[in-house]
């Protein structure tokens, strides 16, 4: 599976994923999420353990959560950590492109049974890590004025890397181009020779019939 940040006009401002599924135990889950750099992404994760006694799923206060962050173009591994069945993980982009997030359980056990159901939520370009702080110290109006000033610095940064992209594909394509024109060139210049030395080879002949 895979998640885009951008959707529209509207993903260039933020990005929220929400996900369902399944997990057994020893069994890892990846997903794939494209971000900018300079970029942060929140997660919020919530597991369920089934019970065969009560015969529905509950809260094991003793399951916890591995999440592994990486860049996938350099396998560079952003942030590794361990929570509690209902947790969080915030990490900060530092190149762009597509990033790896994997989820497994702490259990060990080869031959553990166990099925977990995960809750994830994924959004892309938060920068306020403490809200309610935030809303104790400053008015709603300054809050608004700072978010919009954040969406703002989202979009800038979305802009530059499809700008980048765009350069990236740009120079390639010329590069291609002065390739073919080069490639051209050398068969005109082939083609040419090729006339020239035919032309003084009958030259030679026929002067060298001529004199007989």
């Amino acid at each position: 599976m895979r998640l885009l940040s951008i959707v529209g006009f509207l993903g260039l401002v933020s990005a929220a994923h929400a996900l369902h599924f399944y997990l057994d135990a020893n069994q890892k889950r990846c997903f794939i999420e494209e971000v900018p750099s300079d970029t942060v992404v929140e997660g919020h994760y919530t597991a369920l353990e089934w019970g065969e006694g009560e015969q529905k799923y509950r809260v094991n206060p003793e399951l916890g959560i591995v999440v592994e962050i990486e860049e996938n173009e350099s396998n560079h591994v952003v942030a590794k950590t361990t929570g509690p069945s209902d947790g969080r993980f915030t990490f900060t982009s530092h190149e762009a492109g597509d990033h790896s997030i994997c989820l497994s359980t702490n259990h060990t056990s080869w031959f553990s049974h166990t099925h977990i159901r995960l809750s994830l939520d994924i959004v892309v370009g938060s920068t306020r890590p403490d809200v309610e702080h935030d809303r104790s110290h400053v008015s709603e109006v300054a809050n608004k004025v700072r978010d919009l000033n954040q969406k703002l610095e989202d979009i800038r940064r979305e802009q530059q890397y499809q700008r980048e992209r765009e350069s990236d594909f740009r120079n390639l394509s010329e590069a291609t181009n002065a390739k073919a024109v080069w490639y051209s060139i050398a068969q005109i210049v082939v083609l040419v020779g090729t006339c020239a030395w035919q032309l003084r080879h009958l030259k030679r002949f026929f002067e060298d019939r001529k004199m007989r």
